[in-house]
């Protein structure tokens, strides 16, 4: 028996680790986060070298399930930088006054 991962073992490595991201996000753990990172990235490399013709139906039904699970974790992310740029924005009493514009467009918007 090999012990290098299938393609069907990896894609279920990724379904987990994106479950896990998920409940990284939702009680926001940095760390636990960052951990899911480096594990999807991880399993992304390993996947990058797979030979598409080992592509059989569960595979696709993983792929697909990772998909989901990563568009939902990236609204996630989203729904938290946002709320993070909201409230910035309140300390601050001016909307996007942290952040960095280009000096031509200042100047352009006065001229």
């Amino acid at each position: 028996m090999s012990k290098t991962p299938t393609l069907r073992d990896s894609l279920r490595q990724m379904v987990a680790v994106l479950q896990e991201e998920r409940q990284a996000l939702a009680g926001l753990d940095l760390d636990a986060i960052m951990g899911a990172a480096v594990s999807k990235q991880g399993l992304c490399d390993l996947l990058q070298g797979s030979d598409p013709s080992q592509v059989d139906d569960e595979c696709r039904g993983l792929l697909e399930a990772a998909r989901r699970l990563n568009e939902v974790n990236r609204q996630v992310r989203n729904l938290i930088a946002a709320n993070v740029a909201q409230r910035l924005d309140a300390l601050v009493g001016s909307p996007q006054l942290y952040r960095a514009r280009p000096a031509y467009a200042y100047a352009g918007s006065h001229a």
